[in-house]
């Protein structure tokens, strides 16, 4: 080759190019072309304190789509704060939530209320709502949510108002209803403001990365502030019936009462006991006092009118007569609470104030529980018993079924709504005797509860307790039995536990069946003649034992 370059032709025409003897590597190549056209190149996309951070997509006029993930609130860290704090609170009301739902059926120390803590329970229970509201729709802000969040925060402002300056409410609710509804006024307050931070931060983004803040919803924004919409409307519902409710128990715990509220279990609790009449004495001795024990309902009603009836016409000289826990004027105990606690509730109060026997006991239905197991636990001062309609240990477990409980159970969760109390007020013109002791008192959340307690440990704890008492219970105290004759002949069982309760002790007194009486037997003239006659044979017998005991 004469030369020492040859030439060749290219794709691009007639033009020749030489071609060095030893060829150069292509990456060679390129590096040394990309080092004559680097500088220019670097010069022009070097980025200094005027290049934008996010690439600017083709034809645009420098500004993100508002539909762009980049355009979010969250680019705060104030809103992504709240958001957290959110989140931790939602996390410490469930927990409180969850504390509150066991103390439903066990009382943990220093956490029994007085009260039923069914409101305390619905107060935890909106905040969760209201937390939950906040954290799932926490970046679609909206004027109208932040409006129904208002009016829910100022009727839960009334609550804390009303359960702090009603005295016997803030008796009952205790440190820990005070402590709900006040942390639910403070996360309600603070859902507002959450809203509030995050719809300016979204405008805030909007106006630095798109130029203008959006007017606009797309359908799945405003599907999630309807939702959001919906469901706090539905919580303001929720909480003005409870503001109604509360406004109505605050009138209730006016009504006055017969007698005096004592504290028992170490002050935990109060119990209502009143007596009707002034001791009187036989020869130097004191004459027995007659001791109600009611059924399924509170002594008040209509059970104490027919004792009152029997003292007037001279039967009786005296009886008194009380309120379980959690009935009428008395305070719930801490749970569980099972006959036997109830016996020694009522031993301690009747000693508080000064009572002393002989007693002749008169109990219907579950309370005839009750008296069994406090007549075994003074035999020496009980002379006498009077079981109406008893129920007998073995049927116990009627009492306690758990579908019976779970029922309660969520009869008592609903029970701070007080619909049905509400609208016995309004369209019924329902007194207030009528709800704290009379024919709709099993609405109340405080009667919900002490039923609920019943439940749980009726065929446990109590049935252990009464079936411990019969086997010590004295054989020669008089005894009388009154039965319905509808339970009777509607319920072989209930017969033949009838039957067996009547070998109780050896001194039966009597056994009569009342024909066309109810379980409640004194709701029939003839049941409670029944009744009175027993009664009054059950007097002569104590006189008989007291006598005999004497000349021994």
């Amino acid at each position: 080759m004469s030369s020492m370059w040859k030439g060749s032709k290219k794709d691009n025409g007639d033009q020749l190019t030489a071609e060095p003897p030893h060829p150069i590597p292509e990456d060679d190549v390129s590096r040394s072309s990309r080092r004559s056209y680097e500088p220019s190149r670097r010069s022009a996309e070097e980025p200094n304190e005027r290049t934008r951070l996010i690439a600017r997509p083709p034809n645009s006029d420098g500004y993100l789509d508002p539909d762009d993930p980049a355009v979010s609130p969250y680019n705060l860290w104030t809103v992504r704060a709240m958001r957290y704090l959110t989140i931790l609170f939602l996390i410490i009301s469930f927990l409180w939530w969850v504390l509150l739902l066991v103390s439903i059926f066990v009382s943990p120390p220093g956490l029994h209320t007085r009260g039923s803590g069914f409101f305390d329970f619905a107060y935890t229970c909106l905040t969760i709502g209201n937390l939950l509201v906040a954290t799932i729709f926490f970046v679609t802000p909206a004027r109208g949510l932040r409006i129904t969040t208002a009016i829910i925060a100022v009727l839960l402002a009334v609550d804390m108002i009303i359960i702090v300056a009603a005295p016997r409410i803030r008796l009952e609710e205790g440190w820990v209803g005070i402590a709900s509804v006040v942390w639910a006024v403070v996360m309600a307050v603070w859902c507002i403001l959450t809203d509030r931070v995050v719809a300016y931060g979204k405008k805030e983004e909007e106006e630095r990365l798109t130029g203008r803040a959006e007017t606009r919803r797309t359908l799945k924004e405003w599907l999630a502030v309807t939702v959001a919409t919906i469901l706090t409307v539905v919580f303001i519902v929720i909480v003005f019936l409870m503001t109604a409710t509360l406004g109505m128990r605050t009138r209730d715990s006016t009504l006055s009462m017969y007698g005096e509220r004592i504290l028992v279990d170490g002050d935990k609790y109060a119990v209502h006991l009143a007596c009707v009449g002034n001791v009187t004495y036989t020869d130097d001795k004191r004459d027995a006092t007659i001791l109600l024990e009611a059924g399924e309902e509170p002594s008040e009603y209509d059970f104490e009118h027919w004792a009152y009836a029997a003292y007037n016409n001279g039967t009786i000289s005296r009886y008194c007569y009380w309120d379980r826990p959690g009935y009428a004027f008395s305070d719930n105990a801490p749970s569980p609470h099972s006959a036997g606690m109830s016996a020694d509730a009522l031993s301690e109060a009747l000693a508080v104030a000064g009572e002393e026997g002989p007693w002749i006991l008169v109990s219907a239905g579950t309370g005839t529980i009750v008296s069994r197991i406090f007549s075994s636990r003074h035999m020496k001062q009980v002379t006498g018993l009077l079981l109406i309609d008893p129920l007998h240990e073995d049927l116990l477990h009627r009492l306690g079924g758990p579908g019976r409980g779970f029922m309660l159970w969520a009869w008592g969760v609903i029970s701070p709504l007080g619909t049905v109390r509400l609208a016995g007020a309004v369209f019924k013109g329902r007194t207030r005797e009528d709800r704290v002791y009379g024919r709709n008192a099993y609405q109340s959340g405080k009667f919900i509860k002490a039923q609920l307690q019943e439940n749980l440990v009726a065929d446990s704890l109590s049935k252990n307790e009464v079936s411990s008492a019969r086997n010590i219970q004295s054989s020669d105290t008089p005894l009388a039995i009154v039965s319905s004759g509808i339970e009777v002949r509607k319920d072989s069982e209930w017969e033949r536990k009838q039957k067996d309760l009547t070998t109780l002790t050896d001194n039966l007194v009597g056994w009569d069946v009342v024909n066309k009486a109810p379980h409640q037997v004194w709701h029939t003239l003839e049941g409670r003649s029944v009744m009175e006659k027993r009664l009054k044979a059950l007097v002569k017998a104590a006189a008989k034992v007291k006598l005999q005991e004497d000349e021994e």
